[in-house]
């Protein structure tokens, strides 16, 4: 008889170690999803297949013989290994960083992570949440959503994901008692939520041309993200890209507050390293191209 056709059956093999380090058939039983008489049979074949007692049979649970427990930890050794060694075999999740501003992270990504991570559970996907202008290659950075204007660089591929059309939100029933949409005669009784894009100027000049309206109140902020959070709090209007209010209106926790759409030339793009586009960063910007197609 060879080597090989003498070892026992594999199911034996796996009850005897499990059984062996929770010294309970019961408790093997339930780590294997099996019935503890089958654990139990499992062991007997390989005590009567080896002519050695593995266990010792106690009122409160199992004890390891002294043979059986040098067999034990040989068993317990072999299936660590074969563990590692296919482990070794299955290919590493692909490793996506992405670069977006806070912004773009906290309202349109973070919601559709979800949906990321059912499309692609092989993919890790590592978002990096800043403002500034980030490298492909210094900040190890695979894609990059950023608004601007192409051409980008010879070495960068850029697709377009959103136009620029910023809206004038707040809340259905805000704070200072007014119902949208406003009016220039508004202005007075307003609280406008500044960015440090400071679009509210432009945006007034276009939606009431020739008006002289009143100066409304402000409040500033460092991130666009802060200034919708009020918005959604009741405490003023915010200016933003319909693509980052989209949700929120369709939910209707946040209404158009003004009529008028200001549109620009700085669009939103994404952005990619012509050089360096491994599959997985292939898949996460076609899935990314794909949420933003209308």
């Amino acid at each position: 008889m060879s080597r090989r056709t003498a070892l026992p059956p594999l199911n034996a093999l796996r009850a005897f170690e499990a059984a062996g380090r929770h010294l309970t058939f019961r408790a093997a039983a339930d780590e294997l999803g099996v019935t503890q008489g089958a654990v139990a049979q499992h062991v007997r074949g390989l005590e009567a297949q080896l002519g050695l007692r593995m266990f010792i049979r106690e009122s409160r649970g199992l004890a390891l013989t002294e043979e059986g427990r040098a067999y034990h930890a040989a068993v317990s050794q072999a299936f660590a290994q074969l563990s590692e060694a296919t482990a070794r075999l299955r290919p590493a999740p692909g490793h996506v960083t992405i670069s977006v501003t806070p912004t773009f992270a906290s309202k349109w990504l973070i919601p559709r992570l979800p949906g990321f991570g059912a499309a692609h559970p092989e993919i890790d996907l590592r978002v990096m949440a800043t403002e500034r202008v980030t490298s492909f290659h210094s900040d190890g950075i695979d894609l990059a959503v950023r608004q601007g204007e192409p051409p980008f660089g010879a070495s960068i591929r850029a697709d377009p994901l959103f136009r620029q059309e910023i809206l004038a939100v707040c809340a259905p029933d805000p704070a200072f008692g007014l119902t949208p949409p406003f009016g220039p005669e508004a202005l007075p009784r307003l609280t406008l939520l500044h960015d440090t894009h400071d679009l509210w100027p432009r945006y007034l000049r276009e939606a009431f041309p020739g008006a002289r309206a009143a100066r409304a109140r402000g409040i500033r902020f460092s991130q666009t993200t802060l200034g919708l959070d009020a918005a959604l709090a009741g405490q003023g209007v915010a200016l933003a890209s319909r693509f980052l209010v989209n949700r929120d209106l369709t939910a209707g926790r946040l209404v158009q507050a003004m009529e008028h759409v200001l549109r620009g030339r700085r669009d939103f793009y994404l952005l990619a390293s012509r050089s360096r586009m491994s599959p997985a960063t292939a898949a996460a910007r076609d899935w990314l191209l794909a949420q933003a197609d209308p």
